[in-house]
């Protein structure tokens, strides 16, 4: 079919205009990783844009051997792994029985957990209610709390609605029973949902610092984040502390990778940042089709 000369400037508009979207969203990551293997002089002073210069990957070595960061990385890594599973898991079962007539007064149970999606208690009361839990100090406090998320139980739901019923009921023939059904008919067939739900809960759990702030003291149950977070605030000393670290005479070379608060800043980020990078894209074409099924009907 030939093209009108309408059609053709309209989709160049729109291929020039994802493109230059598309650099907007990515440049700030790609400014981080080019300011982190850039002599860092440089990088202090803002003379790093576009191009690396002085490359070297000592910001990360030094980093790296940073206390404490092993351990936060793990229990991050930890926390991400079960957390997700949980959320998966739980948002899954009450999506599906949602959309069971025969569950005791369905639609008031529903309205109540969507209700929590606008109202809370509050920082002080939930502060309370973890302590009388024992969950202060504790593991537990990553996951138990983000368990159960309203609108990933509704993501389920509609699309959990938007599958033929004739499943269900055909296994209901064979003798199945609410368990068999879900774990035999209703997770196999609901896999784009729930690995959108796992990016959504995977993307929190990793992300998440104010809760380790707000209910842990014990360094070895710190996250990731958490030491990013004060990483950043204490960039300057710890900088301080990194060049301190070597004796002897520096080459121009190592004075170029000397740690400034500029590069603890850079080099953390992108090694808290990149593994949500790779794993996104694995899970993104699962993403698109969760989140568009259900949404259009007919």
């Amino acid at each position: 079919m030939k093209l009108k000369s309408g059609d053709v400037a309209f989709s160049i508009f729109n291929y020039l205009l994802f493109i230059l979207i598309t650099l907007i969203c990515a440049y700030p990551f790609y400014y981080m990783i080019i300011n982190t293997i850039s002599s860092n002089e440089l990088s202090s002073g803002g003379f790093i844009n576009f191009l690396p210069r002085g490359i070297h990957f000592e910001n990360y070595k030094q980093v790296l051997g940073l206390r404490g960061l092993p351990t936060a990385a793990l229990i991050s890594l930890a926390r991400t792994v079960i957390g997700t599973a949980c959320t998966v898991l739980a948002s899954a079962y009450l999506g599906f029985m949602f959309t069971q007539e025969k569950l005791w007064h369905r639609k008031f149970w529903y309205r109540f957990f969507v209700v929590t999606m606008y109202f809370n208690a509050g920082m002080i009361p939930l502060f309370i209610t973890m302590m009388t839990l024992h969950l202060l100090n504790s593991f537990w406090v990553y996951i138990l709390p983000a368990i159960v998320q309203p609108f990933n139980i509704i993501l389920v739901k509609t699309y959990i609605e938007s599958m033929p019923k004739s499943l269900q009921e055909a296994a209901e023939i064979d003798g199945a029973g609410i368990l068999t059904i879900f774990f035999k008919v209703v997770l196999p067939t609901a896999q784009p949902i729930l690995a959108t739900v796992a990016i959504f809960a995977a993307v929190a759990q990793w992300n998440s610092y104010q809760d380790t702030l707000l209910y842990i003291t014990d360094q070895k149950l710190y996250s990731l984040q958490y030491l990013l977070y004060t990483y950043i605030n204490q960039a300057s000393s710890l900088a301080a502390l990194v060049r301190n670290g070597g004796t002897g005479a520096l080459s121009a070379a190592a004075l170029a990778s000397q740690q400034t608060p500029t590069s603890i800043r850079m080099t953390v980020s992108v090694i808290v940042v990149l593994p949500i990078l790779c794993v996104y894209p694995i899970f993104q074409r699962f993403f698109v089709k969760g989140i568009m099924i259900g949404s259009v009907k007919g």
